[in-house]
């Protein structure tokens, strides 16, 4: 996967719109973030604490947890070795995890 396949999976979520953050590429919902990307290679994905360990876990070569400060704040995914199946299932419990309920609801 690359970052071209990773903006796509993450455009094509409900409301989902591409801002810059501190000189890197994020993906919001309703303005929070939900993920970014943050080199070539890798990205972050806001998919909630139980998720991001539950991927960690699951995929240790290619996920990694990521800290604001104490927090555990995303997974860390490699994007060369993940499978795009993965990334999209992370994708879909960040944007859960920051859209509102309102727009929860519409995608379902």
């Amino acid at each position: 996967m690359n970052v071209e396949q990773f903006r796509a999976l993450a455009l094509a979520l409900p409301g989902a719109t591409e801002h810059d953050h501190h000189g890197r590429p994020s993906f919001r919902v309703s303005g929070r973030i939900f993920a970014t990307v943050w080199t070539d290679e890798t990205v972050n994905i806001m998919a909630g604490p139980g998720r991001i360990e539950a991927a960690v876990a699951e995929e240790p070569d290619v996920c990694r947890s990521v800290y604001w400060g104490k927090r555990l704040a995303a997974v860390g995914v490699d994007l060369l070795r993940v499978d795009p199946l993965l990334v999209e299932d992370l994708l879909d419990q960040a944007w859960r995890a920051k859209a509102p309920p309102a727009r929860r609801r519409e995608f379902g």
